[in-house]
């Protein structure tokens, strides 16, 4: 019976199908074996800062890798997920499932998963690796130093020891909510973008206050909604690209992370083919606002609502409230904000503000993480600040890219850790982390927000490939620390080497661990 399911379900969904083929031997080839339930493992213990996306893929790399991990999470068990666990139930991924792999075994059911079912598959993996036994809700992380074992402490020795630290807390905490002139003589509904759930615009004006990724989500809302009509007030340009894997991955193939002499060529291509009557609304051409520059909104969406007028994308400046709705400057493309302009009243029954999110802060490491000119995100890989190699910010430094902090770079940060936990003479030195930095500066000195403020896929897995090539000691981690691969091998080499060197009288500076 199962077969003949089988069956019926790749003549009806071929496409799907295959895609969960390709999913089964992802999980089969790639995906760490999960502990048994309940037991102790050996390997160093890495204390976890927050139980989002990031830090559920992490912990599971590291128990699946025989190493001890427990998460701090400063909310409850209803904070499982992290951003995706406050988002509202439209909400969805932007770019394709593919592009969104944070762990091997994930069994995504369509290419644009909605919240519920990102979600749940955050819980199956927390699940999977038995992490609710090694998770701490309601801990506040506010302190992280070394106790003079050279241990990592959280907060105070009661909370354990550890060998490293992965702060895994994201981008995006509380609400930004702002207070603008005149809101209280305003006579509708003002919400976040965050707080839909349950909201009706059916048939109302909607003004959605911000231009970036809130206002995709606010768009969603009141598609789904069937609102009258939905103005987006935006402060400036920012570009949009097609929802589809192929463009993305294209665009993200720009292995200097930067603006080129050859960046017109896609602007160009996505004005003509993707904006067409609507180019008005890019950022105009040799403008600051490059492709290469800040974070584009991935949508196909946004540009038909304008075009069947359901949707209008007004570029301006607010200045504030009215009985009913708000007063904007409106302005031309590429005059800069606060500039001339033409003021009118913006009617609307609903206000969203699609304001995004206060960024959470690493401010619980300790000082010497945040020296100029070696401060986040002008890190190590952008993750590992200089002074200590044995903390991982994983994703917690992104600034800007073309490219998704939820994918397999969450592993491999992870396994690099894990590498250089076990092996001495893989380990960067303070100098040598300051040095690459140094260096990637030099190579993207013309960016415009700076080395590590906008990066590329394709640069990211530049920066992994180069640092293990450059050290002839991480050769041999190779295939563990980019896919996960023959985790036993290399620390029978690494063995070897001790006893290489502790033959010839050479120190090996800290004891060996072995990695299950």
């Amino acid at each position: 019976m199962a077969m003949q399911d089988m069956l019926v379900h790749f003549l009806t969904h071929p496409i799907t199908f295959l895609y969960q083929v390709l999913e089964w031997l992802l999980d089969k080839i790639f995906s760490p074996t999960p502990p048994p339930p309940n037991k102790s493992l050996t390997g160093p213990k890495i204390a976890i800062i927050g139980a989002g996306l990031t830090g559920v893929s992490a912990a599971s790399h590291c128990v699946g890798h025989g190493f001890e991990a427990t998460i701090f999470e400063a909310g409850d068990r209803k904070a499982l997920g992290g951003i995706w666990a406050k988002v509202n139930n439209t909400s969805g991924l932007q770019i394709h499932s593919i592009m969104y792999r944070f762990h091997p075994s994930l069994k995504w059911s369509k290419g644009y998963p909605d919240r519920r079912q990102i979600v749940s598959q955050i819980t199956d993996l927390w699940e999977r690796y038995d992490l609710e036994p090694r998770t701490r809700f309601n801990t506040h992380v506010t302190k992280v130093y070394k106790d003079d074992k050279d241990h990592w402490i959280i907060n105070d020795p009661s909370n354990g020891h550890f060998d490293a630290v992965i702060a895994a807390i994201g981008t995006c905490g509380d609400p930004k909510v702002p207070h603008l002139p005149g809101q209280d003589k305003f006579k509708g509904e003002i919400y976040h973008s965050s707080e839909l759930d349950g909201k009706s615009a059916k048939g109302k004006k909607v003004a959605v206050i911000g231009g970036g990724a809130s206002a995709i989500e606010a768009l969603e809302f009141v598609a789904s909604e069937n609102a009258e009509h939905t103005n987006v007030l935006a402060r400036s340009e920012k570009w949009i690209i097609p929802r589809n894997p192929f463009v993305d991955a294209l665009l993200a193939m720009n292995v200097l992370g930067s603006e080129t002499v050859f960046s017109w060529i896609p602007e160009t291509l996505l004005r003509k083919f993707f904006y067409r009557d609507l180019k008005s609304l890019a950022p105009p051409p040799g403008s600051s606002k490059g492709l290469f520059t800040e974070t584009p909104m991935v949508n196909n969406d946004v540009l038909e609502l304008i075009r069947d007028e359901k949707a209008s994308w007004l570029r301006g400046d607010i200045l504030g409230y009215t009985e009913n709705g708000i007063k904007f400057n409106h302005r031309s493309q590429g005059v800069p904000k606060g500039g001339p302009g033409r003021e009118s009243n913006v009617e609307a029954d609903m206000v969203i503000l699609a304001t995004g999110y206060q960024r959470p802060t690493l401010s619980f490491l300790p000082d010497d993480c945040f020296q100029e000119p070696y401060e986040p995100p002008n890190w190590y890989l952008q993750v590992f600040p200089p002074a200590h190699m044995d903390i991982c910010c994983n994703n917690c430094t992104y600034v800007n890219a073309i490219g998704t902090v939820g994918s397999y770079h969450i592993g491999i940060y992870t396994r690099f850790l894990l590498m250089y936990l076990v092996d001495p003479l893989a380990r960067p030195r303070e100098w040598w982390m300051k040095r690459w930095i140094d260096m990637t500066r030099t190579i993207k000195s013309k960016a415009p927000g700076g080395a590590f403020d906008f990066f590329t896929y394709s640069e990211l897995i530049y920066w992994f490939i180069f640092t293990i090539a450059i050290n002839p000691f991480r050769w041999k981690w190779a295939a563990f620390v980019l896919f996960g691969f023959g985790s036993s091998l290399p620390m029978s080499i690494v063995e070897r080497e001790d006893r290489i060197r502790d033959g010839i009288g050479m120190q090996n500076g800290t004891g060996m661990k072995k990695v299950k």
